[in-house]
């Protein structure tokens, strides 16, 4: 006689196979992501410094010859002979040259080189730049003055072309180690320092080492407003850092340089963000001697608060943060 299974019977069997299988599956544990540590300061800013290092440019010359050095943008930055001094005593013999320069924005932030200028009521806000430089000599690894001017000459299409409103401006790094600019006027030695721009070229004259930058204000005529940057639990001005890319700006990086411990927000405070602006905001970290970060398209409205987690970053490294930034408008 033939075994004949119902429809009835292979329910059954089923469903107890079924029962089986989640019985089995109970006693597995699933497996935990390790909880996601914020990086030092110190990690921060080593990732800083290596990107800074990395667009160091070096050379070595005579003091009494002086030197015209070609940068690999082309700018030309000439040191005078006998120009050179060490507490006020002439300097003879081999001296180091350090150069360094910033044209786009996303060259600008991995090295934490923004553009921000103080006006004349103290506030801070956005400049458009025709080029940040560092020089700085030294002998012996002791720094040098230098007792008369030097000249840059700046090719202006690494900018967009000449700008007849382009000033001469100093860089000074502030307590929490930011790159602010402050308008040139007159240099120690009674000389005048400027900047013009002449067919399609700027030629820059300053007197003193250091950082040196060819800028105007970013000028739009819509009201202004404030907002706020809401990063992630464990994130603080320390440890990591928020920007602005202004949409067809690509010389120019506003820092958000204010953070208010007690609600996790960065913020514009001086009210110089323009109503209606299409711009992008980075939240820049690190983890791991990689690049944590995270790019949001935003149009301003007032008052806004924008809010970072940590599932909208992610990591790369620096050479993928500035593609990233170099493909934003």
């Amino acid at each position: 006689m033939k075994n004949v299974k119902t429809p009835l019977a292979i329910l059954v069997l089923s469903a107890l196979l079924f029962t089986g299988c989640l019985s089995d599956d109970e006693g597995i544990t699933p497996i935990e992501e390790p909880p996601f540590d914020p990086p030092t300061a110190e990690a921060f800013n080593s990732l800083r410094d290596a990107a800074l290092q990395d667009r160091l440019q070096t050379a070595q010359f005579n003091a009494e010859d002086g030197i015209t050095f070609t940068s690999e943008n082309g700018v030309t930055l000439n040191i005078f002979p006998g120009c050179l001094t060490l507490d006020g005593d002439a300097v003879t013999g081999e001296v180091d040259l350090e150069f360094m320069e910033f044209f786009e924005k996303e060259n600008m932030l991995p090295a934490n080189k923004p553009t921000m200028g103080l006006t004349p009521e103290g506030d801070k806000t956005l400049l458009i730049s025709g080029g940040e430089f560092y020089v700085n000599v030294t002998q012996n690894g002791e720094a040098l003055e230098s007792g008369c001017n030097m000249q840059m000459t700046i090719p202006a299409d690494l900018t967009g072309g000449p700008d007849q409103d382009m000033t001469l401006w100093t860089g000074i790094i502030d307590n929490d180690g930011n790159l602010v600019w402050d308008e040139e006027e007159e240099n120690d030695n009674g000389q005048e320092n400027g900047v013009f721009a002449e067919g399609d070229q700027y030629f820059a004259f300053f007197g003193e080492f250091g950082w040196t930058n060819v800028d105007r204000f970013y000028n739009d005529p819509r009201p202004k407003t404030t907002l706020q940057v809401q990063v992630p639990e464990g994130f603080t001005n320390e440890n990591c850092a928020v920007y602005l890319s202004y949409d067809g700006e690509g010389n120019a990086l506003a820092l958000l340089d204010t953070f208010d411990a007690n609600t996790g927000t960065f913020s514009e405070h001086y009210g110089q963000i323009p109503v209606g602006l299409e711009m992008h905001v980075i939240f820049v970290t690190e983890e791991d001697g990689q690049w944590r970060y995270a790019i949001r398209g935003v149009t301003v409205a007032e008052n806004d608060i924008y809010t970072f987690t940590l599932e909208d970053t992610t990591t790369g490294s620096e050479e993928d943060l500035v593609d990233a930034i170099s493909a934003l408008p």
